[in-house]
């Protein structure tokens, strides 16, 4: 199941998420015409677990900051393309709601919160963490808070046959969320591959903190009037 678009359109043209997406895409670029030392790259520039956790790293900056570079940067081309669509798809009615300044505060946060998650479950890991999936899963979070009922055109596999359906975005997000949760739950994080805690713990950071972000005056009044469309 993979959704493309919704039908939630926003009301300014989203610059920071376009700037996001354009800025994820370069840097990804820069690490693929580094190779073969992108990896060395990467080392320098990912957050690592256990420098988050002790400070202490032969990184040439801070361990904080790789908390930041790591969010633009990604392991490949399938990676950053899932990324990317999620973004697009659901960043804009985020920034729409928060304003400029408001939504790349928010964005950051929740990337942070999600970095810090998957260190705090895995704090011995010398495993680099790149990618914009935390940050992401929160700007999921604060969808499914704000557009519950909003339509996500999906396209639906069934064996050979390729189906486009029209799925609430709480069925479509909360199935990602249990994917993350599931997985999260049977994977050693310790041996690589998706940091799923960090998801979790972004997400969970979105839904709690778009509240506290979103201006009144700016908030849709019709998030759960989208839900008679689907009766």
């Amino acid at each position: 199941m993979i959704p493309f678009k919704d039908d939630n359109p926003a009301r300014h043209f989203p610059i920071v998420t376009v700037t996001f997406i354009v800025m994820n895409c370069v840097v990804f670029f820069y690490q693929f015409f580094l190779y073969p030392s992108a990896s060395q790259f990467v080392l320098k520039y990912g957050a690592i677990p256990y420098f988050l956790m002790t400070l202490e790293s032969p990184q040439p900056i801070n361990p904080l900051l790789t908390v930041g570079t790591a969010m633009f940067m990604h392991g490949g081309f399938l990676h950053i393309a899932g990324n990317m669509l999620y973004l697009w798809i659901f960043g804009n009615n985020i920034e729409d709601q928060l304003g400029i300044v408001r939504f790349v505060i928010f964005y950051f946060l929740c990337g942070i919160i999600a970095a810090y998650t998957h260190a705090i479950f895995d704090p011995k890991s010398l495993i680099p963490m790149v990618g914009a999936s935390g940050a992401i899963s929160g700007v999921l979070g604060a969808y499914v808070v704000l557009f519950p009922g909003a339509g996500v055109y999906t396209l639906l596999f069934l064996g050979f046959f390729v189906q486009v359906v029209r799925i609430p975005a709480i069925v479509v997000i909360g199935m990602w969320f249990f994917i993350q949760v599931v997985n999260g739950l049977l994977s050693s994080s310790s041996r690589g591959g998706v940091a799923w805690f960090a998801h979790i713990g972004g997400f969970i950071a979105g839904v709690i903190l778009i509240k506290l972000f979103v201006k009144k005056s700016r908030q849709r009044t019709t998030s759960w009037e989208d839900w008679n469309s689907w009766m």
